[in-house]
């Protein structure tokens, strides 16, 4: 591979803002796998933020991109998986499996697509020190000229430029619409913006709300079993059981074992516990005892149980399914919130919003 810029590159990031800034191009902020895609002929290579290749977990995209791009660029986006006209970032997840035969096996039922925001390179041409402007124009001719070259035989599009205007007012109905479909914000570029690596030179606007959740356990931190690592939050469904919405773990060394001195008397067994192990079963999102991590297969999830009496009132941007996106972030405690009133009726439900109405063939 040959090409103006080579990988890996660190994409360029952005910074969260209150609100919408005026004067700069606006985007959807998609809720996938940050990729950068470098392709020269038939090489092909999808780099992450961490600058490392997913090439492997995503065979489709590779193949579409040798089909849909032009013959030497390098195109900045975001990877991901629509079902049922929404973002479906879990079944995006499931992709990082170690078997190349499964991955196989869902990219051919759950086959992703690569939203392309930004032109790093084109031909021989580099295109990081042109502004952004000049960078989205020539995106967006690319791509079209390179899909008029595609045969009827050929599959739909899984590349697509995503939208952008430089209308505030436009840019406020995407952030108020869309959410419905699974995104998460607007993403603000200033016009005359250069494309700069790992820098946070981009703006951003997510969602914010709040919610008050039952405390029902606690991992010990990392550093001991002298202190919490995060606590785990419970909502109450309409049925009355207990379901496992996220954690919260951002607090200061002091507080952590402040905590765990406050949290003692609450420790029960897990017989007593709404997330009994015996009673727990297939298909319930509950925490798992001694399950690991998705993501580090070595790591304890185990916790310990409390008796579900304590209400913390969390900050989260959005949901998945039943679950906080991201993890919260503690706000304050709230003693004078009864426990059973802490359910999912208090959520902000966002307009539905199909993805097919943002970006076509999606």
């Amino acid at each position: 591979m040959q090409l103006p810029v080579m990988p890996p590159v660190s994409p360029m990031l952005s910074r969260s803002v209150p609100t919408i800034p005026p004067d700069a191009f606006y985007e959807p902020k998609w809720d996938g796998f940050r990729s950068i895609c470098f392709r020269d002929g038939d090489e092909v290579e999808l780099g992450s933020r961490n600058e490392r290749p997913m090439t492997r977990y995503f065979p489709e995209l590779v193949a579409a991109a040798q089909a849909e791009l032009p013959q030497r660029c390098v195109i900045d986006g975001e990877i991901v998986i629509a079902t049922a006209g929404r973002l479906d970032f879990e079944a995006l997840q499931l992709r990082l499996h170690p078997a190349a035969s499964r991955v196989q096996m869902l990219a051919e039922q759950t086959p992703a697509h690569f939203i392309a925001f930004d032109l790093l390179a084109l031909g021989d041409e580099d295109y990081t020190g042109r502004p952004f402007s000049e960078r989205r124009a020539a995106l967006v001719a690319a791509l079209a000229d390179a899909r008029s070259r595609k045969t009827e035989a050929d599959a739909g599009p899984a590349f697509h430029v995503t939208p952008a205007t430089t209308d505030l007012a436009t840019a406020q109905q995407w952030f108020d619409q869309f959410e419905g479909a699974g995104l998460d914000g607007i993403v603000a570029k200033p016009l005359t913006l250069t494309y700069q690596p790992d820098k946070r030179v981009m703006f951003k606007v997510k969602h914010e709300r709040t919610a008050d959740c039952v405390v029902a356990g606690y991992r010990l931190h990392k550093s001991g079993a002298d202190a919490v690592g995060s606590l785990l939050l419970g909502l109450y469904k309409e049925d009355g059981t207990l379901a496992s919405v996220g954690v919260i773990g951002a607090f200061p060394m002091a507080t952590r074992r402040q905590l765990l001195t406050e949290l003692q008397p609450l420790v029960t067994t897990f017989d007593e516990h709404p997330w009994n192990w015996a009673a727990h079963f297939a298909g319930e999102r509950t925490p798992r005892r001694n399950e690991g991590s998705r993501w580090n297969a070595g790591k304890d999830l185990s916790f310990v149980p409390l008796r579900p009496e304590r209400v913390v009132e969390v900050h989260y941007d959005h949901m998945e399914g039943e679950r906080f996106r991201h993890t919260a972030q503690f706000n304050r405690w709230r003693p004078d919130r009864d426990p059973r009133s802490c359910t999912y009726e208090q959520l902000e439900q966002p307009v539905t919003y199909k993805l097919g109405d943002i970006v076509p063939g999606l």
